[in-house]
């Protein structure tokens, strides 16, 4: 396995939300996070919000060397949170929540998803805010479904916190859809193949829940496991809490490397606002494993988990 923990940043001591790409050019992996002010001052949670988008670049997915902020996503003033990153076969997009401001509290604030795009994954530029179901959207998450659309799943936190998606033939002109899972509030939505199946993730904050679909349209929870991934502690080095808001590779037909991140010095207890040693987050990864319609985690396995140099196959 990776380093334990996969990556700090060094600058705030607050990665969260990773996606991670490989660079086509390249070969090379690139992993970007919003760069949480774990450190930062001010009243309320004014160190949540002020963000850029961090970015760390690895050969192999072990080990990550940070490389700063990404140009374009990181505007003074200006909050950015939980990207997504996806290559359309021309270029690189990425949907990026946006915020304006710094703002101390969470209530009665904007949040928009904007779009933006690179040549090489170096620098962004803003293309467009996409509109969705309200003013209160985050946390995309984009992928082609069997039917030939592309969606984009994200968070509604004006209707309870529940994840919707938005359709699309051409990743430019977006249909809003409509709630895909409700329930328990959660955030963070990821979609992605493997094992002959698409996978839809959602934290929980007591894990990832886990939902089945052989279309990327119609989607069945997980009932194994209780249908949660990273609900158990870990063993590793600031692994022993509930694994948060994640992002998923594939390394193989049935297997793929699952990319979180954890509060190490939060057991649920206080409040991480007016804690500041609990704001610490870190990035972790663990084998993730399709086996018999079910998703399986062990973030224990001390086996390699190497991310592979060249594209794999999508099909189903």
């Amino acid at each position: 396995m990776p380093d334990a923990p996969l990556f700090r940043d060094p600058v705030y001591d607050g990665a969260a939300d990773p996606v991670v790409i490989r660079n086509e050019a390249t070969g090379e992996w690139g992993m970007f996070y919003t760069q949480r002010r774990a450190t930062a001052g001010g009243p309320g949670v004014a160190w949540v919000h002020g963000s850029a988008i961090g970015v760390a670049v690895s050969e192999t997915g072990e080990h990550w060397r940070y490389r700063g902020t990404a140009p374009g996503l990181d505007t003074p003033g200006v909050t950015h949170w939980a990207p997504e990153v996806i290559w359309d076969g021309a270029r690189y997009r990425a949907y990026v929540t946006v915020i304006d401001g710094v703002p101390d509290r969470w209530d009665g604030v904007p949040r928009r998803i904007a779009e933006y795009w690179s040549d090489d994954l170096g620098a962004w530029r803003f293309v467009r805010n996409i509109p969705l179901s309200s003013d209160r959207v985050i946390d995309a998450a984009v992928e082609r479904c069997g039917d030939g659309l592309w969606r984009l799943w994200y968070k509604d936190e004006a209707d309870g916190s529940t994840t919707w998606a938005a359709t699309s033939r051409d990743l430019d002109d977006w249909t809003v859809e409509g709630r895909v899972i409700g329930g328990r509030p959660h955030e963070g939505p990821n979609v992605f193949r493997l094992g002959g199946w698409y996978w839809l993730i959602v934290d929980e904050w007591r894990g990832q829940r886990v939902y089945r679909s052989s279309d990327g349209v119609r989607w069945t929870v997980q009932q194994a496991d209780r249908g949660l991934l990273l609900s158990r502690p870990g063993r590793r080095t600031a692994d022993g809490t509930f694994g948060r808001h994640a992002d998923v590779v594939r390394t193989g037909e049935h297997e793929a490397c699952i990319v979180y991140f954890t509060h190490p010095d939060w057991d649920g207890a206080l409040d991480a606002a007016e804690h500041p040693a609990s704001r610490t987050t870190v990035l972790q990864a663990a084998r993730l494993r399709a086996e018999r319609g079910n998703l399986r985690c062990d973030r224990d396995d001390s086996s390699p988990l190497l991310l592979p140099r060249s594209a794999l196959s999508e099909s189903l």
